[in-house]
């Protein structure tokens, strides 16, 4: 065990690796931030920061958010192909899914973790109603592209064009 002095502190370096290590097999998973935060009793705002300290991809980070998408799972593979990092894609029944069926509490934490993930990225793509992108522009202290499907209130749901997403993604990486 290697164990190193700092002032009056003796601190193992074993332990801090190992807990590092615990964040990225978490992560890597699929847990939030947040959640992995809850999980290993640390502060969320410690995992962003050791995720960025060890980034090393260059370029922008892009969200794109959209709903009610039609052909989701075809636009969500092209989002992978192109390295999007933070996709939230729905269909118009899940996100009556997601509404109705989450408590007040915690459909409040689940909105505020999404607000969190797309404040992590440097531009969020917004695919959805006029009033929908508006909010979005208003919530992000960040640059916001958005790609109207219809007027709010939009009902049932609507198809997107993959080309089109993916020149707004290739421009936007350039």
């Amino acid at each position: 065990m290697r164990i190193i002095r700092i002032g009056n502190k003796l601190i193992s370096t074993e332990k801090v690796s190992g807990i590092i290590e615990d964040i990225f097999r978490l992560r890597v998973k699929g847990y939030s931030q947040q959640e992995v935060a809850q999980r290993l009793h640390i502060d969320r705002p410690f995992i962003s920061r050791l995720e960025r300290l060890g980034e090393i991809r260059k370029g922008r980070r892009i969200a794109v958010v959209g709903f009610p998408i039609e052909n989701k799972e075809e636009l969500e593979k092209m989002l992978v192909e192109e390295g999007v990092e933070y996709t939230l894609l729905l269909t118009d029944k899940e996100r009556w899914e997601f509404v109705e069926g989450t408590s007040g509490v915690d459909l409040l934490n689940s909105i505020m973790n999404i607000i969190t993930n797309l404040r992590t990225c440097d531009i969020v793509v917004t695919i959805g109603s006029n009033y929908r992108i508006k909010l979005c522009q208003a919530l992000l202290d960040k640059e916001v592209i958005g790609v109207e499907i219809g007027k709010s209130p939009i009902e049932g749901d609507r198809y997107v064009s993959v080309d089109e997403i993916r020149e707004i993604i290739k421009y936007i990486m350039e």
